[in-house]
């Protein structure tokens, strides 16, 4: 069933499936956006740091945010027009091994001038295997509304 912006209410809240970072989700991260920093790419030189070993990058946090949202079945069957911003912490390391997992809540939502679409913000929080939040923040969504496609 498609969702659209009329099927979209303000305060509900759904998680996602978990899912588990592995040393190829960063390795292949590394290769994909080409940052080679040391504290993703370096177990040696990790174990001078507080965390010891290898941390994914934030952004690989940020990009299976997006991803992990698409699990949910409410969200993989929305009509999005575009992704207007992130505001987005990253809060904690997400470790190789840790298994995360999302929880969306949708924070508001606006009509616009234009009668084909609405602007729904979600406020995302990305958990770890010890309910730790290691990424949130807010997506502000331009959302197709019914009728319009």
């Amino acid at each position: 069933m498609e969702r659209y912006y009329e099927d979209m209410e303000v305060g509900e809240e759904h998680e996602s499936p978990a899912r588990t970072i592995s040393e190829a989700d960063v390795v292949n991260f590394s290769a994909f956006s080409g940052d080679w920093s040391p504290v993703h790419s370096d177990e040696e030189w990790c174990k001078r740091t507080p965390y010891k070993t290898r941390i994914a990058h934030g952004l690989l946090g940020l990009a299976l945010t997006e991803g992990l949202k698409f699990r949910i079945p409410e969200f993989s069957t929305a009509r999005y027009m575009a992704s207007l911003y992130w505001n987005y912490k990253f809060t904690a390391p997400i470790l190789i091994g840790d298994t995360v997992r999302l929880k969306v809540k949708i924070q508001s939502k606006r009509e616009t001038k234009k009668s084909d679409r609405g602007i729904v913000v979600e406020s995302v929080a990305m958990l770890n295997q010890r309910s730790e939040v290691v990424g949130e923040g807010e997506h502000g969504l331009m959302v197709y509304r019914k009728g319009s496609l």
